[in-house]
């Protein structure tokens, strides 16, 4: 990417606004010195919306539902879903323990092409899990979208389950010094 891309221009806000330099803990104990807080990106609506609409643009065409991962993907998946006109679903990493007991709530899923929508993709194991409860759930899932990649074997491990990953960034897109460590 050239800083002379519009897609530049809008790496140059995700950092200012969603990169943080301070301490993260990733689930499985790795300590980063920086980290992408998608809470911050969710919270400035005229990014959001940007993203989105950057976001549009790499749905595959046969994309029938865009389904958004807790907690990070649901805001992504609905400014998607407004900016796409595709229904959204959103994904819990459990059942949920009352009430419905649902872990997918939202569109009809059942035989329709099913994107999945996250922020961050690192190492891929939570798409790919919830890639294997979508499937269980009859949702044909080819597809995964994100904000931003990290080049920690994501890519290669939802290809190895027949899922293509489409990032809107890469880490290295992101200026410097903060493509570092953002997690």
């Amino acid at each position: 990417m050239t800083t002379s891309t519009p897609l530049a221009g809008l790496a140059a806000r995700l950092a200012e606004t969603a990169c943080v330099d301070a301490p993260f803990k990733l689930a499985n104990g790795t300590q980063l010195d920086a980290y992408f807080d998608e809470y911050r990106l969710a919270a400035d609506p005229t990014l959001l919306r940007d993203v989105a609409a950057a976001m549009a643009n790499i749905v595959p065409d046969d994309a029938q539902v865009l389904a958004g991962i807790e907690l990070g993907g649901v805001p992504l998946v609905v400014a998607l879903s407004a900016a796409t006109g595709l229904p959204a679903v959103f994904l819990r990493r459990q059942p949920k323990g009352y009430g419905s007991h649902r872990q997918i709530e939202g569109a009809a899923i059942d035989g329709r092409r099913t994107v999945l929508v996250d922020d961050v993709v690192r190492s891929g194991g939570q798409l790919l899990h919830m890639t294997r409860i979508l499937r269980i759930a009859g949702a044909p899932v080819a597809d995964a979208l994100c904000v931003l990649e990290r080049p920690l074997g994501g890519r290669g491990l939802l290809g190895d389950q027949r899922v293509t990953l489409h990032s809107l960034l890469a880490e290295a897109d992101l200026p410097s010094p903060r493509n570092g460590d953002a997690a």
